[in-house]
């Protein structure tokens, strides 16, 4: 199936805000993210369930479902972005009508636990997201400048973006040296393994596979990465892309343990394959876009990504 790129986005249209997860704790941040989104010149509708509690939910699956599904369905929204992440997204995944979204492709951004919602859209429908900003989180109170820039053109550009530029003095580091090609598949790392096995895993083979997390302890990082590893995933994917393990510290530090940069180095050099960590994106301010699906270029000599075709038409 050929890969299906969404339209770009033009001051003037409709931005759907849906609620896929969790519910946010401020619900003023979705406010305050919707003037910001009208201050540039776009429409917004709000999908009716959202600021629904369902207990750690935004609502229950029916609920979440029926905003996602009329998003889709609803010919004046031209992109669909996310309130927050959370938790929740993977029981939506056997719900959806996978046929709607294929038919009504359309920009859709989000991070950490929207991940299987990207996952299961480029496994059933092919269609490329957006792992990026999301309204109340990145857009709900100060608006990071390299964070907004970085998503905009992605959404808006007709243009291949070429070399992604990193914010000044990011710290990368090359676990492993060499270049690679492929398409950037991935996202949160607890919900890319939550979906090893099912049918809403994407087959990662001659991927770039690129992974972020945040309040893990090492232990259980570890465990995901080996669950990658056995699963032959990290010996399939052409190369490997680390964003930032936020707060994934031991929570007794009087006990012993591997360090997040421990690990990913032994993964590193089981996969043998080129790997760049601390890249510019993950539960941080200052985030780098990655559209899901687009081909793009890793260079560790150059500590470089290039992004090697437009991620909307």
């Amino acid at each position: 199936m050929k890969p299906v790129q969404p339209a770009a986005l033009k001051k003037g249209d409709v931005i759907g805000v849906i609620s896929p997860a969790s519910p946010i704790a401020d619900a003023s941040r979705i406010q305050t993210g919707v003037r910001y989104l009208e201050r540039l010149g776009y429409r917004v509708l709000i999908g009716e369930n959202v600021g629904k509690t369902h207990g750690y939910l935004a609502g229950s699956d029916t609920d979440r479902v029926k905003d996602l599904h009329q998003m889709f369905a609803e010919k004046r929204v031209k992109a669909i972005m996310c309130v927050r992440g959370g938790y929740g997204t993977p029981r939506l995944l056997p719900l959806l009508d996978y046929g709607l979204i294929a038919r009504n492709p359309k920009i859709f951004v989000g991070f950490s636990d929207i991940t299987a919602l990207q996952l299961a859209f480029w496994k059933k429908c092919r269609l490329m997201s957006f792992h990026g900003p999301m309204l109340g989180v990145d857009f709900g109170g100060e608006v990071d400048p390299y964070t907004e820039e970085s998503f905009w053109n992605m959404v808006s550009s007709t243009k291949k973006m070429g070399e992604v530029r990193f914010p000044d003095n990011t710290p990368t580091q090359v676990l492993r040296d060499g270049g690679a090609s492929g398409r950037l598949l991935g996202g949160n790392l607890s919900l890319i393994a939550s979906l090893m096995g099912s049918p809403f895993e994407p087959d990662f083979a001659g991927s770039l596979l690129f992974i972020e997390e945040v309040g893990e302890e090492p232990y259980r990082v570890d465990r995901m990465m080996t669950q990658l590893r056995i699963a032959s995933v990290l010996s399939r994917v052409e190369g490997i892309l680390a964003g930032q393990f936020s707060d994934c510290t031991p929570r007794d530090a009087t006990q012993p343990s591997l360090s997040i940069g421990d690990i990913l180095g032994e993964n590193a050099a089981a996969a043998s394959k080129p790997f760049l960590a601390d890249l510019p994106f993950g539960h941080v301010a200052k985030k780098m876009t990655l559209p899901v699906g687009l081909m793009a270029r890793l260079d560790t000599g150059r500590r470089s990504i290039e992004y090697m075709e437009a991620a909307v038409c």
